[in-house]
């Protein structure tokens, strides 16, 4: 059997010669990506455990991550601590951009607009890939070429020179990139791929997406001026097409906050249940849920009350509050608030949505990167920082009224920067910003010894995964770590 050619695969001698080629190498290289953000739940461990706020009742692996011991001997934290699944992207992206134009050569159908805009999105996610392994790792090679397959050994790369380099690529990328796919835009001509809008809807990367991060990006650097003008055109541009603010998901839907993908995910992997794409691993539900709401005792991660009530301490928040009488109103982030374990349930997309079975733990939310709540208030942050109070409040407020919760009361609410970075933890909680919002902030604020160590030492990177060291001799391990 294996002397016969596979008719299911296409052998490299024969890819690159179709659009259906192109079309399997461009999904190809988005699959690549959800994969590494989704393999042991890395985009959560990172994001969200390792900020230290969630408890972990019985799993020795999260408890490590929690108290920062990076370097701890458990196979979750061998996958975490390497970069292999991340330069797998970056290897699909360079032969994308190395080879695409011989399908150009071979099918007429591929036009020149189809290629433009298939190698803006290809740019923009290497250039994502980059800039997320230099918030886990820090420096880390820079490659931008295939090798026709011979893999060099490189140093590292200085991760300012990397982050200059993904803004100019996610700014290139942007140019090429439509709105919207399908749907008339004049930089993307006619069906992509011969599919309507509805199959692209919050699938693709478009030029929102691009600005988006990179408004994200600026913010890490401190670059506070970039922010602010990213976020603002990702604000202003974002109706483009007939779209409107109220394209936000609904806490109370019944599918799950996350089901699907959604025009707001201004840049998300979804898991189609309807496309029969659902998963038992790879999802923040993995983690956070348990009975009642699936068959499992006890959650991996939990908020303890006393976390909770810290957190959502204002009356009428519709993610979480008490009522008079000390119960909760909603359970849109919260079930069982009164059993041992909290569970957070803000998300909770089981099997396909409100039919779920709770005995079989198979999930579908969406892994969403950024959406638009995230950027309104990383727009805050960013003229918080800029001593431009009265756009900083305007842009808070855009939440806060959204959630059912009092306009910010500048005699009463305290410190603008902690009011805002409160928000982003109220509102994005479980979706894997928190602890690079906490870098952000200690860097604003600075009043923190611990964690000021932390960033002036390097601590706030990954180990680099010891079979890498061994493997190629030209890395050095992060000096945190040493």
């Amino acid at each position: 059997m294996l002397d016969v050619d596979s008719t299911r695969l296409v052998n490299e001698e024969h890819m690159w010669v179709s659009m259906e080629d192109s079309r399997a190498a461009l999904i190809g290289v988005y699959g690549l990506t959800r994969a590494a953000l989704a393999d042991n739940n890395a985009y959560w461990l990172y994001g969200d455990v390792r900020a230290g706020e969630f408890k972990a009742p019985t799993r020795q692996d999260l408890k490590a991550i929690i108290f920062n011991d990076l370097t701890a001997s458990y196979p979750s934290m061998e996958a975490l601590t390497d970069w292999r699944r991340w330069y797998a992207v970056v290897n699909a992206a360079n032969i994308f951009l190395e080879r695409i134009h011989e399908v150009k050569e071979n099918d007429d159908r591929y036009t020149d607009n189809n290629m433009t805009v298939d190698i803006a999105q290809i740019r923009f996610l290497r250039a994502f890939a980059y800039f997320y392994m230099v918030r886990i790792w820090g420096d880390v090679p820079l490659i931008t070429s295939s090798y026709d397959g011979n893999f060099e050994n490189k140093p590292r790369d200085n991760q300012d020179k990397i982050l200059t380099w993904a803004e100019q690529e996610m700014l290139a990328a942007a140019v090429d990139l439509p709105f919207r796919y399908s749907s008339g835009d004049e930089q993307q001509i006619g069906n992509y791929y011969n599919e309507d809008a509805t199959r692209w809807m919050g699938a693709l990367v478009r030029k929102t997406t691009a600005y988006a991060m990179l408004a994200h990006l600026a913010a890490w650097q401190g670059n506070y001026p970039e922010a602010a003008t990213y976020s603002k055109f990702v604000l202003e541009m974002y109706p483009v097409g007939g779209l409107g603010y109220t394209e936000t998901d609904d806490l109370t839907n019944a599918n799950g906050f996350f089901y699907n993908k959604r025009e707001n995910q201004l840049f998300g992997f979804n898991f189609d249940w309807g496309h029969i794409d659902a998963s038992f691993t790879g999802h923040l539900e993995e983690l956070t849920l348990a009975s009642p709401l699936v068959n499992k005792s006890v959650p991996d991660i939990y908020l303890t009350k006393d976390s909770i009530l810290s957190v959502f301490n204002e009356l009428g928040d519709e993610r979480f509050s008490l009522d008079t009488l000390g119960n909760p109103t909603t359970e849109n982030y919260f079930m069982n608030f009164n059993g041992k374990y909290p569970i957070f349930s803000k998300i909770k997309c089981i099997m396909g949505g409100s039919t779920a079975d709770p005995n079989f733990r198979t999930f579908s939310s969406a892994i969403v990167l950024t959406r638009l709540e995230d950027i309104t208030l990383l727009r805050a942050e960013a003229l918080a920082v800029l001593g431009e109070r009265s756009g900083a409040i305007e842009n808070l407020n855009v939440i806060r009224e959204l959630r059912g919760l009092e306009n910010f009361n500048e005699a009463t609410g305290g410190n603008l920067i902690d009011a805002i970075f409160k928000e982003r933890k109220r509102e994005l909680m479980g979706e894997g910003q928190r602890w690079y919002d906490l870098v952000r902030y200690n860097r604003i604020r600075n009043n923190n010894p611990a964690f000021t160590k932390l960033i002036n030492e390097g601590g706030i990177y990954w180990p680099i995964n010891r079979s890498l060291l061994s493997q190629n001799d030209q890395l050095e391990q992060n000096a945190y770590w040493k």
